[in-house]
């Protein structure tokens, strides 16, 4: 598991590390030791190794020397390159010398002939010119170095120490000067603002290296931010044992379609379908169902009534007949906002579990515990999506009606309208805002986009790092929310089943512009079409 930490947040953690007997000394060794086994892990296959390193005055450039002094036990021609003066008794470059290092200094370098002549052989380059601390623009002197090495025509791959030098680690602003990395070795946690644009795209690959932080710090403990990752993602997924059957893994009932929006049904029901579940029951008007029954023989179908081929109010309690089985309920793909419509969610959400005819006892997910007991609710475990949401914010005191822990799945013009916020207020604080309104609203709240943000009330945040694209097309986020339902139609909890599916789902958005041939042409169906090589993954036999 990997932590999304803040700037202040990492330097309380390690200033409680220090207090407790992990110095400051200590966290630099293991730090410089773990970046330098990364660099070997990654290039150590190499014939010749030479590895260049930029040093900066502060932390980052002491991580950089620890490393240096490790590569060279392992075989490695090392060599240091001062950015920013260090102390001149400082026993890391006395040691990098004492293992036959080289040594040179930017100021005296000034026509950088010394620098190019490392970099043209190198095998490697680190960063450890500037850490979390820095303040834009960068200053002249460091800004030239960074500047050249990034322009340089052969520059070898850089692993940047915690960030590319120049990367603000709250704000994900970058001075132009960055030089993009291969590789990020992040210490402890991963910084917040390396996974935002335009640092994000600086970053190549994160790595965390562990820094040996005591157990049960309470500065690390408070921390409820998570990088959401395939290890994660394999870890909570349910067990599929080999003698289930189909009960054994759930229904999954997706309600929405109108004549306008056919297709938003059957994607979401694909994406269910694929993502393990059971059985999936599609609910849509008459008039859909006549138009795409055929176009999925994988699905049980309920039509229901109509009014123009929007569905009718009346069509909540044959719906509500017909949820007895279900153990999870998605509304909203393709529903339309017909005032119709509108009251059929509200009579839904409204519905309790006294006015159902059959519903055996004990059957309905709890909401909060996905554990099977009673409940007052009519409603399996609810998921909200699309029109859904629109449909939503019309209804009064809506907050109220919902199950607590139902997962809803907005993209940022959708939040608008259930916040009242301007989508550039929500996209300029994505996070804070998250986890404002899943505690208020006491819902799960999946704030869909480039870097979607998963909020639970309790606090907890999941953080899928990926932006793709390939996703921003019609129909894919049907597909996501049909994910999420089929997770928890499973069984899985509302957090940790939205984080997964986010994840999954972005992860098949990935897989499918690499089959398609490029991001611009992928469509919905492709992402489903590549949701089982992801599973193939992670899908762990427990």
């Amino acid at each position: 598991m990997s932590k999304l930490v803040t700037v202040s947040e990492m330097r309380q953690i390690e200033a409680e590390a220090n207090a407790s007997g992990w110095t400051y000394a200590q966290m630099m060794v293991r730090a410089g030791t773990g970046v330098a086994q990364l660099v070997h892990s990654l290039y150590g296959y190499e014939e010749d190794l030479q590895v260049v390193a930029l040093i900066g005055s502060g932390n980052n450039g002491g991580d950089a020397l620890v490393a240096l002094e490790w590569l060279a036990s392992a075989g490695w021609k090392i060599r240091a390159y001062l950015v920013r003066p260090r102390a001149e008794s400082d026993p890391l470059i006395a040691r990098v010398l004492e293992r036959g290092g080289e040594m040179a200094t930017a100021w005296e370098d000034v026509q950088f002939s010394r620098l190019d002549a490392w970099l043209k052989h190198a095998t490697v380059l680190i960063d450890g010119v500037l850490g979390t601390g820095i303040r834009l623009p960068l200053q002249e002197e460091v800004a030239r170095v960074l500047a050249h090495v990034k322009n340089f025509e052969h520059r070898p791959p850089c692993i940047a120490v915690d960030c590319p030098s120049g990367v603000d680690c709250d704000s994900g602003e970058a001075a132009p000067e960055c030089i993009p990395a291969e590789v990020t070795a992040c210490m402890a946690g991963v910084k917040i603002g390396l996974l935002k644009t335009p640092a994000f795209s600086l970053i190549g690959e994160i790595q965390v290296i562990d820094i040996g932080l005591p157990a049960g710090l309470s500065s690390w403990e408070q921390v409820q931010r998570e990088v959401i990752d395939e290890e994660w993602v394999s870890d909570h997924l349910p067990a599929r044992p080999v003698e289930g059957h189909k009960g054994t893994f759930g229904t999954a009932t997706i309600c929405g379609g109108c004549l306008n929006y056919s297709g938003a049904p059957l994607l979401a029901a694909e994406g269910a379908a694929r993502s393990g579940v059971g059985l999936v029951q599609v609910a849509v008007p008459v008039t859909v169902h006549t138009m795409i029954a055929g176009s999925n023989w994988n699905v049980t179908w309920l039509p229901l009534p109509e009014e123009q081929g929007f569905i009718a109010a009346e069509a909540a309690a044959v719906l509500l007949k017909f949820l007895q089985r279900a153990t999870a309920l998605l509304i909203g793909p393709g529903l339309g906002l017909e005032t119709s419509t509108q009251k059929f969610l509200q009579r839904l959400l409204e519905a309790r579990e006294k006015d159902l005819e059959e519903r055996p006892v004990g059957f309905l997910f709890n909401h909060e515990t996905s554990s099977r007991k009673p409940t007052t609710t009519a409603l399996p475990a609810l998921v909200i999506d699309a029109d859904g949401l629109k449909l939503l914010a019309q209804i009064e005191n809506w907050q109220k009606l919902l199950p607590p822990h139902s997962v809803l799945t907005p993209h940022p013009g959708e939040m608008a309208i259930l916040t009242g916020l301007s989508t550039s207020q929500i996209q300029a604080n994505r996070i804070e805002t998250v986890l404002k309104f899943a505690k208020e609203w006491n819902q799960v709240v999946v704030l869909k986009g480039a870097f979607t943000v998963i909020a639970a009330p309790d606090g907890r945040l999941g953080y899928i790092p990926i932006a793709t694209n390939a996703l921003a097309h019609g129909g894919t986020g049907d597909v996501l929310a049909g994910m999420i339902t089929a997770l928890r139609a499973q069984g899985m909890k509302s957090f940790e089943a939205a984080c997964a599916g986010a994840w999954l789902h972005a992860q098949a958005g990935l897989i499918a512009a690499q089959e398609v041939g490029h991001p611009a042409s992928v469509q919905a169906t492709d992402v489903c079409k590549a949701i089982p090589d992801v599973l193939g993954w992670v899908w762990k036999e427990k």
